[in-house]
Parts: structure tokens; C-alpha cells; sequence
């Protein structure tokens, strides 16, 4: 709560625990929402390394009721439930396309509602919540440091934001608990509870849920830096009083926007493109997680054609680099460097990493040592690999999306027509092929070679 880079030192040596604030699953998710999920799985991922996966525990929940949910599942012709497991599944193809490692627990809003009952109930107790117009409010005069998070005055967060005005509430920023069920909402968006049938306001789920699998205090809190207020400050406040002497979670840390033009991408402004956009557009996950790594996860990245066309040129210029030696690759995890890995620990400058790989692509490019390609290809793979990205053979990647069949046969035809002195058509199929990512290459001996482009 420091506002300030920190040593991380774990609570306890022996288990690193991290939550991550997941997505509200209404939807096909925007490369906006992915960049949260790959910024926390690197993290996950340098975790690992250095405690082992059996000492790191990772929380990323999904939210499966809210308003969004349930017009859309009114909207759609759908049940709740049928619509966020649907949503949920294309949350995980996704994340799967962009090579994100699953967490350890993964749990759903709907299933932990009782838990955020408890916890209204001991907030109640304490006198930090209060009853009015069959809502349940957190009275935020009651928090100490309301807004240390977000190093604004409480003031100035007020002024921020959008502040509901509601029968009852005793201050202007008091925030709902637990809110009534309209008639006319779904029976499954509807739960008892001892303050009325209703359901769970949107801040007491990360609480409820993180104290379930995590305990009053725990590591890492994670999640866009839009969510410092009012989500991230709510938490802290709810916490904090519920679990007296709590710290909630020790180190806070919070992914920049990605930006359209510099503003930022949203489904509310109607400038987003969805991670099914970039696979309908044949556009690979590496080369799309590679774009979402490609600037320190706390500044923001804009999005735009130029760039997803940089990182794909980036990755398969490394492929390249690595094609002529890479049966004689070594792939083991000695082969990361201290200085990738020095890069990775300097609060994840994936770019200053990312760069240093390319570095090694350039000296192998350069030396015409075979044993020198050899060992920077060894730690360009690896250290590729430990980010997630270069996890296929150098011939699947070139090739995996080409129709062999059709280039074989359209080389055949070149060739027939060559016989026939019909330069007119062999030009015409080696420009098809050439259209089609495919270079071709005449050799003295009459034959011809192809390639995919670079």
C-alpha cells in the first residue's frame, strides 16, 4: 500500500499466494481483458520458478452474476447458467490460445455466496455495515485509510467516479453489500440471504473468495489499474473491517490499459477487438501474446494492425534464427540466463526481456560458428519458452498453416508448364504462391525448392 516498488518477501517461505480479480463472463473477452490474464501469468510463471510450483498457490475467480450477465442472458434468450458456461468456455479457449497456464482454483461467484454473507454478517457485527431500503451498505467513514490504495484524497476518488445516489445510504461513496432482487430478474439471479432475497454487490466477491482459498492475509493482489477504485480500495476497506488486523494482501499490483489510439479499449466505447477477432484472422496465439508482452505490463499498449504485424515478424524472425541447428538445441531450463531472468525480476520488464532475446536471434544470425548458433539458440528457445511463446517445432510454425498439397501441386503445374514454355501461366502460379506466403526458388539442376515468407 506503499505506492512504491518493493523486495517481495512472502508471508511464508514455504507458500506464495496470489489472487487475481477474473472476468465477468458475459461475453467473447476483448485482448483488453487478455492482457490482465497474460501480465499474471507471467507472474505465475516467475513464481514458480522461483519457490516451485508446489509452493504457489494462484486464485483467479470468475464473476458469474451481475447486471451485464443477466440482461444478456434476457437479451440472448438464455438462462444464467447457460450463458455463463458458455462465456466461461470461450474464456478458456482463449486463454489457452494465448498460452496462459491454468490457476490453481478458479472459482465462480454463484458458488460462494454463502461466504459472502458470512463476512456482510460480521460487517454488520462490527458496525462497518448497515441496513436501509433493503439494501446492505458499507459505511465507508468506518474504514481507516480509505483510500490509501489509490494515494488520492477521499475527496478526489468521489469526484473520480460516478457515485449512485440511493434511499438510505448515509454518506455519498457507502457502497452496496447486497441488493434486492427485482421481480422481474431470473430465479437463478436471486439468493436467500438473512438481509432479503436479493444478491451480492460486486466488491464483497473478491473478498469472500480470496478468504476462502487464500485466508485473511495473503501475497499478491492482482488486476487492471482500473480497478484500483472503486473495486481494489472496496476490498481493502470491506476486509479490513470484517478481519480486524488483517493486511488483506500484501503487494498490489495493477496492468496498464490497452489502448485504441491511445484511449482506452472498452466494449462501452465500442473500440474493442475480441481475442476470437485476432483467431478468425488467422493470427497466432504466440504472436498475439508476444504483442501483449511487448511493453512494461504497468504502461499502456496501443493496439493496432502495425503492431500485431511487428510481433509476428519478431517471432518468426527468431524461428529463423534457430532453423538451422535446432535438432541440436538443448532444452533445459539452465539454458535461461541470469540476465533474462534479472530482466523478468526488475518488477517484469517483459520488454527489456524480450529485447534481450532478440539480441541473441542477432548474434546468431551473425556467427557463422555452428557451436556458437548452437548455445544463443539454446537460450533463445528457452528463455522464449519460459514466457510462454516458441513451443512448436521451427517446421510447425512455417508450415503448419501452409496446404501442402496445394503447393506441391501447384509446383507441379508450374513445372508442366515450364515444359511448355507457357511462361506466361508459370509466372502466374509462382505469383499465386508468392500471394500465398510461399517463396519458390529454381535450382541449376531443374528443380524447385519453396519456403515459407519470413
Amino acid at each position: 500500500l506503499t505506492r512504491k516498488r518493493a523486495i517481495f518477501t512472502p508471508i511464508d517461505d514455504n507458500l506464495v499466494k496470489m489472487y487475481v480479480c477474473g472476468p465477468t463472463v458475459y461475453d467473447h473477452p476483448h485482448i483488453g481483458n487478455a492482457r490482465s490474464v497474460v501480465v499474471y501469468d507471467i507472474l505465475y510463471r516467475i513464481l514458480i520458478k522461483l519457490f516451485g510450483a508446489n509452493h504457489v498457490i494462484y486464485v483467479r475467480n470468475i464473476t458469474d452474476i451481475d447486471d451485464k450477465i443477466i440482461n444478456k442472458a434476457v437479451e440472448d434468450g438464455l438462462s444464467i447458467a447457460e450463458l455463463t458456461k458458455k462465456t466461461t468456455e470461450y474464456f478458456h479457449q482463449d486463454m489457452d490460445y494465448l498460452g496462459c497456464l491454468r490457476p490453481n482454483f478458479e472459482p465462480k461467484a454463484t458458488d460462494h455466496v454463502e461466504d459472502m454473507i458470512d463476512i456482510i454478517n460480521l460487517l454488520l457485527a462490527n458496525g462497518a455495515a448497515y441496513k436501509a431500503a433493503d439494501h446492505v451498505y458499507f459505511d465507508v467513514t468506518k474504514a481507516i485509510d480509505y483510500a490509501v490504495l489509490s494515494g488520492q484524497s477521499f475527496d478526489e476518488l468521489l469526484d473520480s467516479v460516478r457515485i449512485e445516489t440511493s434511499e438510505g445510504k448515509k454518506n455519498p461513496g457507502d457502497f452496496v453489500l447486497w441488493k434486492p432482487a427485482k421481480i422481474e430478474e431470473d430465479a437463478s439471479a436471486k439468493f436467500n440471504s438473512p438481509f432479503g432475497i436479493g444478491r451480492p454487490g460486486w466488491h464483497i466477491e473478491c473478498s469472500a473468495m480470496s478468504h476462502r482459498f487464500l485466508g485473511e492475509t495473503f501475497d499478491i493482489h492482482g488486476g487492471g489499474v482500473d480497478l484500483v477504485f472503486p473495486h481494489h480500495t472496496n476490498e481493502i476497506a470491506q476486509s479490513h473491517c470484517a478481519f480486524k488486523g488483517s493486511e488483506y494482501a500484501k503487494t498490489w499490483v495493477h496492468n496498464g490499459f490497452l489502448t485504441v489510439n491511445h484511449e482506452k479499449m472498452s466494449k462501452s466505447l465500442g473500440n474493442f477487438t475480441t481475442v476470437k477477432d485476432l483467431i478468425n484472422k488467422g493470427i497466432r496465439g504466440d504472436i498475439a501474446r508476444l504483442f501483449l508482452l511487448g511493453n512494461h505490463y504497468r504502461k499502456p499498449l496501443d493496439y493496432n494492425d502495425k503492431a500485431i504485424s511487428d510481433a509476428g515478424q519478431m517471432i518468426t524472425y527468431w524461428y529463423r534464427a534457430i532453423e538451422s541447428v535446432e535438432i541440436k538445441i538443448i532444452y533445459d531450463e539452465s539454458q535461461i540466463t541470469d540476465e533474462f531472468m534479472s530482466a523478468l525480476l526488475e518488477d517484469m520488464n517483459t520488454h527489456k526481456a524480450i529485447k534481450i532475446i532478440n539480441d541473441y536471434a542477432k548474434k546468431i544470425y551473425l556467427s557463422t560458428s555452428e557451436d556458437i548458433k548452437i548455445q544463443y539458440s539454446s537460450k533463445l528457445v528457452n528463455c522464449a519458452r519460459f514466457i510462454g511463446l516458441m513451443n512448436v517445432s521451427c517446421k510447425e510454425w512455417f508450415y503448419s498453416q501452409v496446404n501442402l498439397d496445394k503447393v506441391e501441386q501447384l509446383i507441379s503445374e508450374r513445372a508442366l508448364a515450364k515444359e511448355s514454355k507457357n511462361w506466361l501461366l508459370a509466372d502466374s502460379i509462382r505469383n499465386e504462391l508468392f500471394d500465398n506466403g510461399i517463396l519458390i526458388e529454381d535450382k541449376a539442376d531443374g528443380s524447385t525448392t519453396w519456403k515459407k515468407k519470413a
